[in-house]
């Protein structure tokens, strides 16, 4: 099938390789513009778009598609059949839309509709979704309105990060593209409503939409007066970026663990028995509530710190692991490592 492939972040790149090699022929890739990063702000490729310079692929980079009716245009005399979108990054208008016989479609990182837009990934490990997983959906105008093909779930691990939950559903995603695009040629071009038919799509429920907006500065800032698993959700979803203070300086935290006793089950070695510790017991109370050692104590304060593993810090809550992070000007560290670079002592306070 000649495909256009629209797609920007490393998310994506999985999904342009598959297609590839299921002989799929690809006619161009088009992708956001080169961004200024680094400190000497240099200009940089999107990951699809120096992915696709490797496989000697025709990149396009408009800055507003549905601005640019030339390269519309130019792009729907390539005579792709069908468009595939993953993370592309822009909304397509009608122009573009409708221009393949086989259609547009998305492939999009988590359940529909419980989350549409920018950054579903993120937003259902910050509230604490059990299981995620990816559509294949037709495209609409609308942001992620269209009737979904494929669907498979995820179950999300309580210590399963933004970085490893994305690299898992980048793969579900490449699969499901690959595995849709014979149903969509067989199904046959035609009218959109006589395809949807052809191929049993499935409309989206009206019940349960939510809108994964685009995350801002703010929201990367630890608030230590929220209960240990709602800080532990952040820190796991807009990993590698949460951060709080430590001695007036910047500190990202890469990984914690919520030592709350009714998940001791679901904690590594280490962050069971602090649990047993710190933590409530299975039948106590919701976490949320703190337990008698640490109720008295202010959220942000250094309760323990222990050896080869971490940090132990007050919350609202239970307290809360740190295991892993990064100080203002230094490597990321973890364990003994992560002891000897903040040389914290019992009573100082993050934030």
């Amino acid at each position: 099938m000649k495909i256009l492939f629209w797609g920007t972040p490393a998310y994506a790149v999985t999904s342009l390789e598959a297609l590839m090699a299921a002989g799929h022929e690809l006619v161009g890739v088009v992708s956001q513009p080169d961004r200024r990063r680094g400190r000497g702000s240099a200009l940089v490729p999107s990951p699809v778009k120096a992915r696709a310079l490797e496989l000697g692929l025709p990149v396009f980079t408009p800055s507003r598609i549905r601005r640019e009716p030339e390269l519309q245009a130019q792009l729907a005399a390539m005579g792709a059949e069908a468009s595939v979108v993953v993370a592309f990054g822009q909304l397509l208008p009608h122009e573009v839309l409708a221009v393949p016989p086989l259609g547009c479609w998305n492939g999009h990182g988590s359940l529909l509709s419980r989350w549409r837009g920018a950054a579903p990934i993120q937003w259902c490990l910050i509230e604490g979704d059990a299981e995620t997983g990816v559509g294949i959906m037709a495209m609409e105008e609308g942001l992620d309105t269209g009737p979904v093909l494929l669907e498979r779930r995820l179950t999300i691990g309580l210590l399963e990060n933004a970085t490893q939950l994305g690299a898992r559903l980048s793969q579900l995603t490449a699969e499901l593209i690959v595995e849709a695009m014979p149903r969509i040629a067989a199904a046959g071009p035609g009218p959109e409503a006589e395809r949807w038919r052809r191929l049993g799509v499935r409309p989206q429920g009206e019940e349960g939409i939510t809108y994964a907006r685009l995350l801002q500065k703010d929201d990367y800032a630890i608030c230590w007066d929220a209960p240990a698993l709602t800080i532990h959700r952040r820190v796991l979803g807009l990993h590698p970026g949460a951060y709080t203070s430590w001695r007036g300086k910047r500190l990202k935290l890469l990984a914690s663990e919520p030592l709350v006793g009714r998940l001791a089950d679901q904690l590594s070695p280490e962050g069971t028995a602090l649990a047993e510790r710190w933590g409530l017991p299975a039948e106590a109370a919701p976490a949320g509530e703190a337990s008698g050692d640490s109720a008295a104590v202010a959220p942000g304060t250094v309760l323990e710190l222990v050896e080869r593993t971490g940090v132990v810090v007050a919350t609202a809550g239970c307290p809360l692991l740190i295991r892993e992070a990064q100080l203002e000007g230094k490597g990321a560290s973890e364990g003994q490592a992560l002891l000897q670079q903040l040389n914290a002592s019992v009573g100082e306070r993050l934030g």
